[in-house]
């Protein structure tokens, strides 16, 4: 089970902690995931036995008051997803180039004074893309994004940087998309920039093929439908690339796995911006393989 706000203020366990705060969190694979790698690191430096990662369940409005008790706790560094990729920016010491680009920050690194942040989701994203569909360049290629929080602005500056030659974002809050869709445009990018609301019908100029990014929580909860139809409009010949990788397969890749789609989960972009969050607090590069092959078997386990 998480630990909670209030479990936070009672810490007192010895040893260098990690953890990752969302709300929801509960299913969350990132300790153990992180702690197969960090198991690793301590056969080879038994300074890492030390070493423990966690899940927090931290509401968005608890969050401006539990970074500094995760500071005076000694907290050494986190990982951050939905809610608080975007609002923790006000409460950090500095923040990267790349958070800065981003707009959102989803690594915290302990600094003199508080947390500096980092966003190891691009590389993840990047990550994905090559690995799963050899895809290293966007160019010509037409990106649809679902979405248009914390993650989807990684997934939006990394399209932008590969060169994809347009790229239409859908959400349901057009204030936030809106919002997202002006900070973009202030990059020197030939990539076209389109927006749509997802509570409508699907413009008809949306394009019918290339790869289509999810990046909205729809799909962690049970029940939750599917934030875009994938049923009509849609080529078989789209790729599919949901960012939630638990549980599997959601109800995106199932919707697009009945249209003849080609679909990714979120998993290989878990692990690598897990292996470059871990480089950053441990100063050592973990091992892709063994994060990976750790999250696949506990998947697997449970659906037994």
């Amino acid at each position: 089970m998480p630990y909670t706000f209030e479990d936070l203020q009672a810490w007192d366990k010895p040893g260098v902690h990690l953890g990752v705060l969302g709300h929801p969190i509960a299913h969350s694979l990132s300790p153990q995931m992180h702690g197969a790698a960090l198991a690793e690191f301590a056969r080879e430096d038994a300074s890492f036995a030390r070493w423990e990662y966690h899940l927090f369940d931290i509401p968005a409005e608890r969050l401006p008051e539990a970074l500094p008790l995760f500071y005076e706790k000694g907290f050494a560094g986190m990982n951050l997803t939905v809610p608080h990729k975007v609002e923790v920016l006000p409460h950090l010491v500095g923040y990267s180039p790349m958070v800065e680009r981003i707009g959102a920050a989803n690594t915290l690194v302990r600094k003199e004074g508080g947390y500096f942040g980092e966003n190891t989701d691009i590389y993840g994203i990047a990550k994905t893309l090559e690995q799963a569909w050899a895809i290293e360049s966007l160019a010509k290629t037409p990106v649809i994004l679902v979405g248009a929080g914390g993650a989807a602005r990684a997934a939006a500056i990394h399209c932008l940087h590969a060169g994809c030659c347009e790229l239409w974002i859908g959400n349901r809050s057009q204030d936030r998309l809106e919002a997202l869709l002006q900070d973009l445009r202030a990059f020197r990018s030939q990539t076209v920039l389109h927006g749509f609301d997802l509570t409508q019908a699907l413009p008809r100029d949306l394009p019918k093929t290339g790869v289509l990014i999810q990046s909205t929580s729809l799909g962690i909860q049970p029940g939750d439908p599917a934030p875009i139809d994938l049923s009509t409009h849609f080529e078989p010949s789209l790729k599919v690339f949901d960012m939630i990788y638990n549980p599997l397969p959601t109800p995106t890749m199932k919707a697009a796995l009945s249209a003849g789609m080609d679909v990714c989960g979120g998993l290989l972009m878990l692990i690598y911006q897990g292996v470059l969050a871990l480089e950053h607090w441990s100063g050592r590069k973990p091992s892709a393989a063994i994060m990976l092959e750790t999250v696949e078997r506990i998947l697997k386990e449970r659906s037994i």
